[in-house]
């Protein structure tokens, strides 16, 4: 009998997510697979939805609307930020800048356009507003 993904379930996978072209994003194909909790918060919501109920073995391919991968793009999230509140680094449009927080946390945002007095930032997740093509291939269950 085949063993069933549950939503607690200690899963071993591999996992290929990439846009709608086929074009890939992040994968674990080629190396060591993925072992993650589901219900822990290691996974995107919508996928640990996804991947409940598949048997172990099961090869599947999703498409995921973009409000169900990585949520829309909400412009709100996208802000000028004055150069003087910026790290010291050489800054350069579409490049990845990281960023702390007054508590210390630490986030990530890409800079859409810069002049000599600020920047606009985008702190957005980069597929956020995009549908993606989810691979998985579960392997086994702890």
């Amino acid at each position: 009998m085949s063993q069933i993904v549950a939503a607690d379930s200690l899963v071993t996978l591999h996992y290929r997510i990439a846009l709608p072209n086929g074009q890939p994003l992040l994968s674990t194909f080629e190396a060591t697979p993925a072992t993650l909790k589901l219900g822990a918060g290691e996974m995107l919501p919508a996928i640990e939805r996804i991947i409940v109920g598949l048997p172990v073995g099961g090869h599947h391919v999703f498409e995921l609307a973009a409000g169900d991968a990585f949520g829309p793009h909400r412009p709100e999230l996208v802000e000028r930020v004055r150069r003087e509140h910026m790290p010291s680094q050489e800054i350069e449009a579409m490049s990845i800048m990281e960023f702390t927080a007054p508590d210390g946390s630490r986030y990530s945002g890409l800079v859409r356009e810069i002049d000599e007095a600020s920047a606009l930032v985008d702190f957005n997740h980069p597929l956020a507003g995009k549908p993606i093509r989810l691979e998985v291939e579960i392997i086994g269950l702890a």
